[in-house]
Parts: C-alpha cells; sequence; structure tokens
C-alpha cells in the first residue's frame, strides 16, 4: 500500500523508489504482490512509465487514508514516551514567526527539552511545496476567505484561529474620522502592499479589485511594521492583520471594514508522515494560538 501510495503521489515507480529509499526492482516486487491480493490490475503501461488504473486509483485513495492513521497512531504512541528528540523543520509566515512561534516554542522547549525545532519564515507559497516534498516537517501559514490557500493532498492541517485585516490611514485622510469605512471609498490614496508576486500581495489587489477599484499600489514592502510607518508618513493606506499589529505609530488610523477581511492561520504537515514530534509542535500551537487570539480580539 505505501508503494502503491508512493507511486500517486511522486507519478513514476523510479520516483516512488527514491522517495522510499528502496529500488525500483523493490517497489516492483510490491506493487507486483498487492496486485495479487487485489485480484486486479493496479498499474498500466503509459509510454515508458506506468499509471494508476481505476482500481489503483481506488486502492490508492484508501492507502492514502489508511498511512495517515498509522503516522497518528504512530505520533499518539510516541507522545507517551515523553523522549521526543528532534530535529522538526518548520516553515511559519512572518506575522506568526513574531506573535506566535515564540510562545509555541518556549512551550516546546519545557515540555519536551530533547526536540529541538529549525525555524525559517516563508510564505505558504514556499512552504507548503516544502511540506509536500519532504523538506518541511510542518508549515504555519494563512489562508484568507477571499483567496483560499490550495493545499496539497498528501497533506494534513489544523485551523489555529481566525484573525482579521483592518484598514490603516494616515491621521490626516478625509476618512481617519470613522469608525468603519467600505473599501471602495479608498480611492483616493496610493496603496502599500507586500512583495510583488507574493500571495499576501495578490491577495490585496484580489480585494480592492472586488470592490470596482482599480489599486495603485506604490510601495511594496515584506513587513507591516514598516507599512504602518509609511502609513503614517501620510503616503499610502495599507490592510494590515490585527496579528501584525504589536505598535501602532503615530500618525495612523485604524478602522474597521465593510466587508470585513479575515483570514485563517492553519499549522500544515504530510498526512502519511505524521510523528510524536509534529503533534507536539502542533498541540504547542494550538496552546499558543488560543492565548494570541484572546489579545488580538
Amino acid at each position: 500500500m505505501r508503494a502503491l501510495h508512493a507511486v500517486a503521489v511522486h507519478g513514476s515507480v523510479a520516483a516512488a523508489a527514491t522517495a522510499l529509499h528502496v529500488t525500483p526492482s523493490g517497489v516492483s516486487q510490491q506493487l507486483a504482490k498487492l496486485e495479487r491480493e487485489a485480484g486486479q490490475r493496479l498499474l498500466e503501461p503509459r509510454g515508458r512509465g506506468v499509471r494508476l488504473t481505476s482500481a489503483g486509483h481506488v486502492l490508492a485513495e484508501h492507502a492514502e487514508r489508511i498511512l495517515a492513521q498509522v503516522a497518528a497512531a504512530r505520533a499518539d504512541l510516541d507522545l507517551l514516551r515523553e523522549d521526543l528528540i528532534g530535529p522538526v523543520h518548520v516553515g511559519a509566515i512572518p506575522t506568526t514567526v513574531h506573535a506566535l512561534l515564540p510562545r509555541a516554542l518556549a512551550t516546546l522547549a519545557v515540555q519536551h527539552p530533547r526536540l529541538t525545532v529549525n525555524l525559517a519564515e516563508g510564505e505558504a507559497e514556499q512552504t507548503l511545496p516544502r511540506v509536500a516534498g519532504g523538506d518541511l516537517d510542518l508549515a504555519v501559514i494563512e489562508s484568507w476567505d477571499d483567496l483560499p490557500t490550495t493545499f496539497p493532498d498528501s497533506t494534513a492541517r489544523a485551523a489555529l484561529f481566525s484573525d482579521i485585516a483592518d484598514l490603516a490611514l494616515p491621521v490626516s485622510h478625509r476618512l481617519a474620522h470613522r469608525k468603519v469605512v467600505d473599501l471602495s471609498e479608498v480611492d483616493d490614496i496610493p496603496w502599500v502592499g507586500w512583495t510583488a508576486g507574493s500571495g499576501c500581495h495578490e491577495w490585496l489587489l484580489q480585494v480592492l479589485r472586488g470592490q470596482g477599484m482599480r489599486p495603485q499600489v506604490s510601495c511594496t514592502v515584506a513587513g507591516y511594521p514598516t507599512q504602518l510607518a509609511l502609513v503614517a508618513g501620510n503616503l499610502v493606506a495599507a490592510l494590515v492583520p490585527r496579528l501584525a499589529r504589536e505598535v501602532v505609530p503615530d500618525g495612523v488610523r485604524i478602522l474597521a471594514t465593510r466587508p470585513v477581511l479575515r483570514r485563517t492561520i492553519y499549522a500544515v504537515w504530510r498526512a502519511d508522515a505524521e510523528h510524536g514530534a509534529i503533534r507536539a509542535c502542533v498541540d504547542a500551537l494550538r496552546a499558543a494560538s488560543e492565548k494570541v487570539s484572546a489579545a488580538t480580539t
């Protein structure tokens, strides 16, 4: 079943063998045995390679669920041993690296002192492929209601908490006295967005275009504190998540928006590679999220 799942995920016997750290002939032998047990052909030739038959696709779907359950059982047993060791490789979006990961890592250091975490900052478009490919064990990412993230089929995820983005305007702006602003009204000032080409940048453009606007993004900055500094300089408007708003500089007014702009923060890992260390990290992230969520609502 593991061999069939690897062929389904990686597309060939050779690639499956590389992923499983065995020889291609070893994978072929396992698949031949599985075909005899299933009583149906699971693979058929396609060019120089193979592809799954209808029966192969059905069994591969069952294999994915079975392997995920086996991994979850192994993770639960690992936690009972209380001697988890690392390293665990984690990628996280910048706002959570600042606001969420310090609490979670501190908890892990107390509960599992032999568990080491290697943390790297990265957006979902960078970290999710690395999770699916096995280069990262865990990713902390965002998914906006207006631009949902597409999760690889091979991954599992846990929702940590919801966050809202508010409008940041210069205090001198004509709408700054309001408590709530229709985004379509903010049509007389340029915007600051995240780095061009990033998911956050595309989200900003989609949100504004959805309000019938033709947004002028005059600044692209990978950091919300710098974005707020540009707003304070009476240069631009910004949409800033509450999680990223530890300090609001003088000269900036924060206003609620219509429509409400909401995102969900997720922890994501490979379903067939879950183990006790990943489960411990997810539990620590959940505990930290409860505290952060209470502080930002």
